[in-house]
């Protein structure tokens, strides 16, 4: 994997928050979010959390959910962010993640 630059990190980073909050308010899911500074927080029902924060040092985006905390790097060549332990996509553990604090089936495709 090629390194990223700073500019391209943080573009990408943008994207992707961007894209998660386009996909909850498209899929009227019961999910609030809120974005500050580089967090973005998404809170469900039962109050549960799951954060999702870029880290510029290591180039990587973070989530922090109730089934552990998960480092992404961005694959450049097929334009995806991947789990760095086991190489699974941004979007599908987020619907996973998203769908066990939520209590029903959380699609981010």
């Amino acid at each position: 994997m090629t390194e990223l630059s700073e500019s391209d990190f943080h573009e990408h980073i943008d994207d992707t928050l961007i894209a998660i909050e386009e996909a909850i308010d498209e899929a009227s899911l019961n999910i609030d979010y809120e974005t500050s500074g580089d967090i973005l927080t998404l809170t469900f029902d039962d109050d549960s959390r799951i954060i999702i924060n870029r880290q510029t040092p290591v180039r990587q985006l973070w989530v922090a959910a109730k089934a552990g905390g998960f480092h992404f790097n961005y694959d450049n060549e097929n334009g995806v962010w991947l789990h760095d332990a086991d190489k699974e996509e941004l979007f599908q553990m987020l619907g996973r993640l998203c769908s066990q604090q939520a209590g029903q089936n959380v699609n981010f495709n």
